[in-house]
Formats: structure tokens, C-alpha cells, sequence
């Protein structure tokens, strides 16, 4: 599955997006960098299980062990210390990377309900795009009997490319599907 995703962009996506930008080189194509994959959890302050369940999820949604992640400021008004655990992180490179997308694409935004496509505007300006997923029950290996609370996650997918527009042509040749 993931190799099918890799190969389509080595065939089609690479010639593709050098005739219509005009590149001379073939390292100035646009290519996928990396997929990080973050899910914040607030409520990990009263209850430290809670990472270890993200943990979990994040490690049979990606294949990879996630990373807890830090706060690296006390927060008074937040009543968050210095060190405490507040999320979790994954960064996909590689053959997990377009396995993931290639999942993401296909299986788990097909089965958001009342689905239209994802927003073609949350590009950063440098080629890179973001985007948020409300509940981890779209994706298939997740078990809904076995989940304690439903939790969404920010999926960042990093591009070299330069531009938005090169950016967004990239992943609509990958199979992105943007809403019309």
C-alpha cells in the first residue's frame, strides 16, 4: 500500500508538477518531507493515564511510538508545572510516512461523517499544511470498544516545497482530497 503511494509520485506526481512549474533540475520538485502527528492532552494533569491511552491509540494509528511531549513553562493559570506531561507526538519519514497518508487519504477521511473535503487554505506560507481531525474512530485500527475518551490530533504535513501553490499541487496529485 504505502510503496503504491511512493511509486505514483516517482510516474506521475514528479513529471508532472516539473512540466507545470518549469523546474530545470530534478531536485527543485516538491517532495514530502515528514508527517508529524500531535494530540494535546489538557486533561493529563489529573489523570496520568490518559497519556499512556494516547500513547496507545497514536502507536497502532502510526506504527511508531510517540513521544510524550512536555510543558516547558509553569503556568499558573493553566495549573501546569514545569516537566509535567501535556501531549503526545509522532513524526512519520519514509515508507511509514506515505503508509500513513495513503491510510489517511483513502480510509480515514472517507469515513468522517458528512465528509466534503479537507480545507485547501491551511497552508503556512512555506509549503506546509495542517489540518485537524476531531475523533481517532476514523481510523481503522482503532477498536471503539476499547477507547476511554474520543480525542482528535493536528496532522502536520511537511513539504519542501516553496511555495503554497507548489504545495498544494503536490498533495492533490498525491491523492489529498481537498474539497471543491
Amino acid at each position: 500500500m504505502a510503496a503504491n503511494l511512493k511509486e505514483l509520485y516517482v510516474s506521475t506526481v514528479a513529471p508532472s508538477l516539473m512540466k507545470k512549474f518549469g523546474y530545470k533540475s530534478v531536485m527543485q520538485i516538491p517532495k514530502l518531507d515528514k508527517v508529524v502527528i500531535n494530540v494535546g492532552a489538557g486533561e493529563a494533569k489529573e489523570n496520568s493515564k490518559v497519556i499512556d491511552a494516547i500513547m496507545n491509540d497514536l502507536a497502532l494509528i502510526t506504527g511508531q511510538k510517540p513521544v510524550v511531549c512536555r510543558a516547558k513553562k509553569s503556568v499558573a493559570n493553566f495549573k501546569v508545572r514545569e516537566g509535567m506531561p501535556i501531549g503526545v507526538k509522532v513524526t512519520l519519514r519514509g515508507e511509514k510516512m506515505y503508509e500513513f497518508l495513503d491510510r489517511l487519504f483513502n480510509v480515514a477521511f472517507p469515513r468522517v461523517r458528512d465528509f466534503r473535503g479537507i480545507n485547501g487554505n491551511s497552508f503556512d506560507g512555506r509549503g506546509n499544511y495542517s489540518t485537524g481531525i476531531k475523533e481517532q474512530l476514523i481510523f481503522p485500527e482503532i477498536e471503539y470498544d476499547k477507547i476511554d475518551k474520543v480525542r482528535g490530533m493536528d496532522i502536520n504535513i511537511i513539504t519542501t516545497a516553496n511555495t503554497d501553490e507548489e504545495a498544494k499541487e503536490l498533495l492533490e496529485l498525491m491523492g489529498a482530497p481537498f474539497a471543491k
